[in-house]
């Protein structure tokens, strides 16, 4: 909610376009997505997918690394088929704002993904990032096959145990099944909006942080 509060404006001139449903082409949409899944499989490259409350703020951080090929925001998990940003928004639907990356495993493991993913947010708010509070805003791991899982959940234990936070690690681990492509206007958000509030003093300073603890891992 305090996304919609900080660009009002920008929500105002999307929902004109939202009232057509004809305009969306769900067949293009499943065309589309089997052509990137034939891509991704003949280059050798792997998926991630990853929810850490705003998707604005995931995907700024991400598409940094070196060795990630794309970072598409969208939504996961929930049972609503193809859901608009506004019907997220209301918690009903399920499903949990997240990033899908597109990475090369030669450049980037998933273990360091992994790693990413632990210190760019706090994994132990239920429900919540910061001022962003909801399910869809819920720290969770989607996995792409067994592997995935058996070192998410290995990763989450040794955290846990090592005391590296005061409370309980509330990180979802659960395996992927659908991913919704976000709005256009969602792509590249704090690339494309840096003077907008939301990005100016939530984003920045994030993606500041993150490339000083990370600056190994940055691309050139």
């Amino acid at each position: 909610m305090s996304r919609i509060i900080f660009n009002i404006a920008l929500f105002v001139l999307i929902s004109v376009p939202a009232i057509f449903p004809g305009c969306k082409d769900d067949n293009l949409k499943t065309e589309n997505t089997r052509m990137d899944m034939e891509s991704i499989q003949s280059d050798n490259l792997e998926q991630a997918t990853f929810g850490q409350g705003c998707f604005w703020c995931a995907e700024a951080i991400f598409e940094r690394v070196e060795g990630v090929k794309s970072v598409v925001s969208g939504y996961a998990g929930g049972t609503t088929e193809n859901p608009s940003y506004e019907e997220v928004c209301t918690g009903s639907t399920g499903h949990a704002e997240v990033v899908q990356i597109t990475f090369d495993p030669k450049v980037v493991s998933y273990d360091e993904l992994l790693k990413i993913f632990w210190q760019t947010h706090d994994p132990t708010t239920l429900n919540r990032q910061g001022a962003d509070v909801g399910t869809q805003y819920r720290s969770v791991i989607f996995y792409h096959n067994e592997e995935q899982k058996e070192k998410a959940e290995h990763y989450k234990k040794e955290l846990d145990k090592s005391g590296a936070w005061k409370n309980p690690i509330v990180t979802q681990i659960v395996p992927f099944t659908k991913f919704y492509k976000a709005e256009a206007y969602h792509q590249n958000y704090f690339a494309n909006n840096p003077e907008k509030g939301y990005c100016a003093f939530v984003i920045a300073p994030k993606v500041e942080k993150f490339e000083k603890v990370f600056k190994d891992k940055l691309k050139k």
